[in-house]
């Protein structure tokens, strides 16, 4: 074989060993909820979550056993209780987050505080910002989850699963008559839930009519006084868990209100419904069932 031909060979058996090795994995990319482009060279396999829902919804999209720091009242599943610590969604330790060296973080636009997550972006840290704000987002939560932790099957089961149950639910209280609701989240302040809080797409789910939707804050602050000039028909509290908070029966003391009239106020425990996660739709199972009691106390006409 002449050096010509040696040459060629030799470039042959190079192009069938490079062809023979793995191809090299493509940058993923993706835009968070806030519209930001974030970038991850492979699938996350080192992850923190900076807000209970974010924890429950990575869970559900099959991603749990990639946690590797959470925030406190990250309580579901039971697994996550033993995920370490990095501090409260509304305060948590930059040091903590980094000496764990995630290669991904999922924070939360409206509750986590925006200087805090700027810091970990300042940091070279990855964060993806969710902002589920509609029911049907939470389906594309999971399925993003997924894509991000590379757990595709799974996540995607669970967001036909979500699917499947919320049109179900659609189904079954479309044409139903409205009833105007008042959510109570907390007492001193009083708060409620605005127009942008996927507990008002849950309320509009149920027949109802949330009677201070039109606020664009997630949860405004507002006075008895506002509430009374409303006259919900409805009053639906949270509180802090399974007990029924004492301050819903402040409101009988007003007795010319409609829901107090009919006897309509009503309980959900906070995770159901305040999460934005597949227990969601528990929480809006019990709040349809809620309104429908409204529905049955009106006077006969």
């Amino acid at each position: 074989m002449n050096h010509r031909h040696l040459k060629i060979a030799r470039i042959l058996a190079l192009t069938a060993t490079v062809a023979l090795l793995p191809a090299a994995h493509a940058e993923l990319v993706f835009k968070d909820d806030s519209g930001r482009e974030i970038r991850l060279k492979a699938p996350a396999k080192r992850i923190i979550t900076l807000a209970p829902h974010a924890t429950e919804l990575l869970y559900a999209a099959g991603a749990g056993d990639r946690l590797i720091g959470t925030v406190d009242y990250s309580d579901f599943p039971p697994a996550a209780k033993k995920i370490p610590r990095v501090g409260s969604y509304d305060r948590f330790d930059l040091e903590a987050i980094s000496a764990l060296k995630p290669d991904l973080i999922i924070a939360w636009e409206t509750g986590n505080p925006a200087a805090q997550v700027d810091k970990l972006k300042a940091l070279g840290l990855t964060v993806y910002v969710t902002q589920p704000n509609r029911m049907e987002d939470v389906a594309g939560q999971l399925e993003q989850l997924g894509r991000l932790a590379g757990t595709e099957a799974t996540a995607n089961a669970a967001a036909a699963q979500f699917r499947q149950r919320l049109e179900t639910l659609r189904r079954s209280n479309a044409g139903k008559p409205k009833i105007r609701v008042f959510y109570q989240i907390w007492v001193t302040p009083l708060m409620t839930v605005g127009g942008p809080q996927i507990i008002t797409s849950a309320i509009e789910l149920c027949g109802g009519e949330n009677v201070f939707g039109h606020l664009a804050q997630m949860a405004p602050t507002v006075s008895v006084e506002a509430v009374l000039a409303t006259d919900p028909e409805a009053i639906v509290a949270t509180g802090m868990g399974d007990a029924r908070p004492e301050w819903l029966n402040d409101w009988n003391k007003w007795t010319r209100m409609t829901a107090v009239k009919r006897g309509n106020l009503f309980h959900i425990h906070p995770d159901l419904m305040q999460r934005h996660t597949p227990r969601i739709l528990d929480g809006a199972e019990k709040l349809c069932a809620d309104l429908d009691v409204a529905r049955s106390r009106r006077p006969a006409k």
